[in-house]
Parts: structure tokens; sequence; C-alpha cells
């Protein structure tokens, strides 16, 4: 159906951006269609890629790119859109063309994007719903830690997440947005492909407007790019406002299935049944065949227009959130169907999509002619968005041992942390000056409490301390621009998404930090996998677990914690230790902290506990070379604690548990059983050691002989708090037999000899055990 009427002036399809935009959607197309169906496959493996999830950012990319974006911005883009970044890069020459065909290939394009891994410059690695999206947040935050405490030169820039709605689901986005710290950085822009499906369906209810206002209460600035400039154009007709109401009433997946249909379907769906459906048969009645269907395609998202305004919009002094309305799949044949998600484009629907795009298939990877106005453009961005590399700045000297002698009397590793970081700031100023601490409301639980009074609380700006004359303050929270400590709220997702951006300072802007996070250890899974996530895109920092274990036994079963001790047997990147005595956790701190902010470090767990343990077992060696022997066993994995002339039983323990590991010792004597006793500091160096002696990967295993000499083999008694398979490989040393001691199930209120009994991890356990292997 057609009519004279004038129809409404469309953007210009010859326009530069809108070519570029086009390439963009074909390379990305491209890159997925190579990898699934070009590139051979002798195993039948599911390879994968999203065309239709990159269709639907094509043009929001294409816009920040091309227009807006600015040498110090930084950019988080939606794990499933990769494939478009890599295009954009590829035109601004950044990468090379022989990538294009490696999208899942081993040493290729990473499936998600990946500044550890991927050939292509990345700014956030995502892949992990929520994490990659609030990392902005994060790196955000960190710039401004290192400008006002360090005086860092580290320029200036917004922040960007490209999300997708779908993504909005996550807990760990609301946990970042509600931290009250995140309304004051500015800098943060969020843009949400708000295209209303997921991976398996059309959302039902997925109610933006609900969304815009949790963000607007959470104090953002909230955009809306919901309709194009052809519909808004319609709109302003006789019967456009019924047009609009139409549309804003209905259902997301009635408004899918018309992007499904022909423009006779439209004409029969559109005007719906309700008050209103004449004035807009009247109006579509006016509209060509191609204009009706490119009308109801006409969504904020997909025009440039509307996009460039939007950028324009954006008000710095908060953080703004921008919801484009979008349709999956945008200009390809499976746009809109509610199975789109993973769905590929056949080979002939490729070749039609060249055709559109004005690309010869036979040549997919052509970049624009240099002598081109958009070859021109492209390479007008690419010295725009041209960025220095980070400075290489070496992270600040740390000793190996404070030096002080080793301390007496009752103590706990968690105050030990405390004093440590003290030390520090009399011993080793300038590299107490990077040291940050991160935690979740708990510094003065958790003996961060001198910490915390030495160097002040980070704040953007200054605050006053009303409390700074209350004589009965212990905690004085001073809060202002040059302090050291950062507390969040209860979100362990936060705490560790900070960390890991803190972590990745030192390749962000040459400026290394040495970041520390402290929580309770019967919350550090809950942070496992954003932690994990932040180590494997380059973040380096500790993560301290205090209290630990069934040892906080009042606390009862729901705060102990039970297999948190492999975390770091199973944790890649990270070193765990758990310490016995104080002087171990100064040694493991120190050797933690020199592993961070450097291309070959890494990051630490450390498991503290509140038991309060007599430091003289420790029996620290007066000696200076001995001392240094000493420390070079606790820093790679554990040392011998007891050596006894005609051992028939070795027991090794760990933590808190070393006291009832000596006091077994006491007892077996005195029945004739001789047993040596070992510490162990890491179970995670002493597996690295094992494996190594077996050939298995590169390493030392030094270790191994000093703790364990084939000379001293006997049978094993392994005891911790926390589960026992954490110490099981022990008997493969030597193939020795073994009894594992250990928590392997929740446990109760109640005082610290009625819980170790009822685990079994007592000294009565501990006899028994041995005994058991000897007879």
């Amino acid at each position: 159906m057609t009519s004279s009427a004038p129809a409404p002036t469309r953007i210009d399809p010859l326009g530069v951006l809108d070519q570029v935009e086009r390439r963009v959607l074909w390379l990305s197309s491209a890159i997925v269609h190579h990898a699934n169906r070009v590139r051979p496959n002798p195993s039948g493996l599911k390879v994968g890629g999203h065309q239709a999830s990159c269709a639907s950012m094509v043009s929001i990319m294409t816009s920040l790119w091309f227009k807006h974006l600015t040498p110090g911005d930084r950019v988080s883009v939606k794990p499933h859109a990769s494939p478009v970044l890599h295009a954009i890069n590829y035109l601004l020459g950044e990468l090379d063309e022989s990538y294009l065909t490696t999208l899942r290939e081993f040493g290729g394009l990473q499936s998600y994007p990946s500044r550890s891994k991927d050939p292509d410059p990345v700014d956030y690695s995502t892949g992990s719903v929520g994490i990659g999206a609030t990392a902005p947040i994060w790196g955000a935050l960190s710039r401004r830690y290192l400008r006002s405490t360090l005086g860092a030169e580290t320029g200036g820039g917004r922040q960007f997440s490209l999300v997708g709605d779908a993504e909005l689901d996550e807990g760990a986005i609301w946990e970042a947005i509600l931290d009250p710290a995140v309304a004051e950085l500015g800098e943060i822009v969020w843009i949400v492909d708000l295209n209303r499906q997921s991976l398996d369906r059309v959302v039902p209810n997925i109610a933006a407007e609900r969304l815009q206002g949790m963000f607007g209460a959470a104090g953002w600035q909230v955009l809306t790019l919901k309709y194009g400039r052809l519909l808004e154009q319609l709109f302003a007709r006789p019967g456009g406002g019924a047009l609009r109401e139409r549309i804003d009433r209905m259902s997301n997946p009635e408004y899918q299935r018309l992007l499904r249909c022909s423009a006779e379907e439209l004409r029969a769906r559109v005007p719906g049944d309700g008050e209103g459906r004449e004035a807009v048969a009247a109006l579509i009645a006016e509209l060509d065949d191609a204009t009706l269907l490119e009308a109801i395609r006409n969504l904020g998202g997909h025009d440039l227009d509307a996009l460039d305004q939007a950028f324009e919009q954006i008000d710095d002094s908060r953080p703004t959130v921008m919801f484009a309305y979008t349709v999956k799949g945008y200009r390809l044949p499976v746009q809109g169907h509610p199975q789109n998600h993973s769905s590929l484009l056949t080979e002939a629907q490729l070749q039609v999509l060249a055709g559109e795009v004005g690309v010869d298939p036979a040549r997919p990877w052509q970049r624009f002619a240099a002598d081109t106005p958009a070859g021109q453009a492209c390479a007008e961005v690419a010295e725009r968005l041209r960025r220095e590399p980070a400075p290489t700045a070496q992270p600040p000297a740390l000793p190996t041992d404070i030096g002080r002698p080793a301390p007496h009397g009752m103590a706990t590793t968690q105050a030990a942390l405390g004093r440590t970081l003290l030390d520090l700031t009399r011993d080793a100023p300038e590299a107490a000056r990077r040291v940050v601490t991160v935690s979740p409301d708990v510094s003065s639980t958790t003996n961060l409490g001198g910490w915390v009074n030495k160097v002040g609380v980070w704040s953007a700006t200054e605050r006053r301390d009303w409390f700074a004359d209350d004589a009965e303050t212990i905690l004085h929270w001073r809060e202002k621009p040059a302090g050291q400590h950062i507390e969040l709220g209860i979100a362990e997702t936060n705490l560790v998404g900070l960390l890991g951006e803190l972590g990745a300072t030192w390749s962000r802007w040459g400026q290394p930090l040495l970041p520390i996070g402290v929580m309770y250890d019967p919350f550090v899974e809950r942070a496992l996998e954003p932690w994990s996530f932040g180590i494997y895109a380059g973040g380096q920092s500790i993560l301290v677990g205090t209290p630990s274990g069934v040892t906080l036994a009042p606390e009862g079963g729901a705060h102990q914690s039970i297999t948190t001790p492999s975390i770091g047997i199973e944790q890649p990147g990270c070193v765990s230790y758990e310490p016995a005595f104080a002087i171990d956790v100064e040694w493991t701190l120190l050797a933690a902290l020199a592993r961070l902010g450097r291309p070959d470090g890494g990051s630490a767990y450390l498991r503290l506990s509140t038991r309060p343990v007599d430091q003289s077992l420790a029996a620290v060696p007066i000696d200076p070379a001995a001392r240094e022997r000493r420390r070079r066993q606790v820093v790679a994995g554990g040392y011998p604690l007891r050596r006894r002339d005609g051992a028939v039983v070795t027991i090794a323990a760990m933590g808190a548990m070393v006291s009832e590991a000596l006091m077994a010792a006491d007892r077996l004597e005195q029945v004739g059983v001789v047993a040596d006793v070992v510490c162990v500091t890491s179970p995670d160096l002493l597996f690295r050691a094992l494996r190594s002696r077996q050939g298995h990967q590169d390493g030392s295993s030094w270790i191994l002989e000093q703790l364990f000499p084939a000379r001293r083999a006997t049978p094993l008694v392994t005891l911790l708090d926390g589960h026992p398979h954490t110490l099981a490989f022990l008997a493969a040393v030597h193939g020795v037999p073994s009894a594992l001691l250990g928590v392997s199930g929740f446990g109760q209120s109640g005082s610290l000899a009625e819980v170790y009994r009822y685990h079994g991890i007592d000294s009565d356990a501990v006899v028994r055990a041995a005994l058991d292997l000897v007879e």
C-alpha cells in the first residue's frame, strides 16, 4: 500500500558513520561465521558466537568509538559483543587481519573480551555476567585513589560499561550501584542494551521504568533512548499520539513478533483493537511498505542521531545510565526472533548481508580504502584515540623480615596482620604508602583498628570526624583524600571487585598499589568467583580471611569455614598461606606483598585465626642465618617444628591446630611413641612442589626434602581446621600410610574444647590416629 503523502525524512544511508556501522556489522558477523562454518572443526564440538547479540550493539559502539570516546576513556564491552570490539579495532588498525579468523581458536581471539589473553586491546575483561559490567566503577575509584593519595598523573576520562539488559538480573550489579561511594563517581557511564531478550526467550515484563527508577533512586542520571528519529516524526503527525501509546503499551513479546512480520501483516497487527485503532491505521496507511518496515525497527539504540544527542547530555557530576532500546539481531535475518541468541546465519544469508552492506564476500576482511571518506574517518579516529603505553614502574622495595625478635606470650595471627602493617609504616614507609586496605564494615573486628587510626580512611572529600573529641572512641574514623583504608558496605563482591582494580593500576597507569582486602573467612567463597575473575583480568591483590574455621567456636556453624583452606591449591594466579604464629604472618605477608604490582606477580590468600596461641611454641632460631632459613621455609610452604630421634610417626598440622599437634606429640612421647611435627604454612606451595618433583609442572621441590626427608619417612597424621582433603596429598610424598583429620561437617556453637572434640581434631583424636598408624 502506498500514498502520495510525503514520507518522513530518513537518515542519509550513504553517510560516513552509516558506512562504518554497516562494515562493523559485517565484520562482527563474518568473524563468528568463519569460526563456525569456514574453519575446519574435526572434533565436531560447537564453537559458538553471538551474531544477534553483536548486531544489537553495533550502532551504540559505532557512535561511541567514532564520535565520543577520548584517549582517557575506558570501556567494558558486554561479553557477547566481543566481535564488535574486534571489528572496530581492526578498522582502526589496532588488530591484525590474521586474527579475524581465530575467534575461539587456541591462541586467538577469546570468546569474551580479555585483558590478559586477547591479542586485541581490551580495557576490561568481561564474560562473568555482572562482574565485567561493574569493573569500571572500581576502575574509576582506583584512579581517583591514585590521584589523591600518591598524586599520580592518571589523566581524565569516562568509564563506560556496555551492559546487556538481562545482565541487570545479577545481584552484583545492584550491590555496586547502591554503595554510597559510587554516587560520587561522575565519570561512570552505563549503556544498557535494552533488547528485551535473554538467552532463551523474550522477557515478558522487563519493566524498564522500574529499572530506571532504581538507578534514579541511587543518584544516577537516567537517559532513555526509546525511539529513533523516524518514529518520532511519525508521532508528530495526526494519529501519532495514538501510535506512540499503542507501542508503549505493547508487551515485549508482541512487539518482538512485529519484527518478524511483512508490511501487510504489520498493517493488520499494529493498530490493535483498542481505542485509537482507527487513527493508527490511518497513519500507517500513508506509509509505503519500506518506510513501515523501517519504522517498526526504528528504536533509539540504532539511531545514530539519537545516540549522538544522548551522549551530549551526559552529566559528569554524577553517574549516568543510558537505556538504549534495541532490536536483537538488528539488520540480520534473525532479528527479533526469540531463539536468535546463538543462531548462526546460513551461507546464503551471509551472502545477502554482504550485498546489503556493500561488501564483496570473496574479500570479507577488507578495510576501507585510505582515500575514501570512511577510510579517512577511521584514520582520524585511530589517531584521536591513540594512547601512550603505560609507563613501567617498579614496585616499592619491601623487606623480607622486619627483624624484630619473635614475639612471646599469647597472640593471634589475626592481630599480627595489623601489627605487621604498622611495622611497615616505620620500616618501609615508601612501600607502606602504596598499601591500601579494603574491608566490608569489619575493620575493628578484624584487628585493622591500629592501621586505620594510623593512615586514615580514604574519601574523595575530607569529612569531619565528629567523634574525634570523644575519649571513649578507640577507632578514629578520619575520612580524607589521603587515607589508605577504603571501607565499603557489607557486600563481598564489591570488595573483591575493587581489589581487582586496585591491583591492576600497575598495568593501567604504571602505578603499582599493594591492595589488601579483609573479610570474614566464611564469606570468602561468596567473593571467590569475582575475585578469581579479577585475577584472570590481571588484578593482583591479597585477600585475608579472618576469623576462620570452627576455631570461631561460639559463632556457630553458620560462621565456621570448612572448605577455604584448599582455595589456594585450586585457584590459579594465587598463593595461599595459613600461618600458625605471628612471625609466620609477618613473613608470609611480606612475601605476598612483594609479588604485587609486577608483570610476573600474582595474588595471595591468607587465612588467619582469632585463637590465641603461645608464641614461644614457634621456637624461632636466634641465630640470623638459622632465622633466615626458617623464614625461607615458612614462605616456601612449611617448616619442621619438632624433630626427634627415633620418630615413628609424623604430625603435619596447619594454622591454629599446631597447638593440638604439639600437645599430642608430648602425650605420645609419654607412652613411648616418638613423633615429628611439621608446621604447614601453604598446602598450595607444597602441592606445587610435589607436582614439580613428579615432572608435571616447572618449579622447585627443595621444600619437600626439608619437611619430609626420605630418611625420616614415617606414617603421617594431617591436621587442620578445615576439610581434611586439603593435606591428603602429603602422604604421596613418600607413599606412607596416613590419617587425615579435619572438619567435614557443619558445626555448632560451643567452647573450643567441645567443638574440637565434636569434629575429631582435638589432641585426643591426634593421639588415637597416631597410635592406630604405628600399631
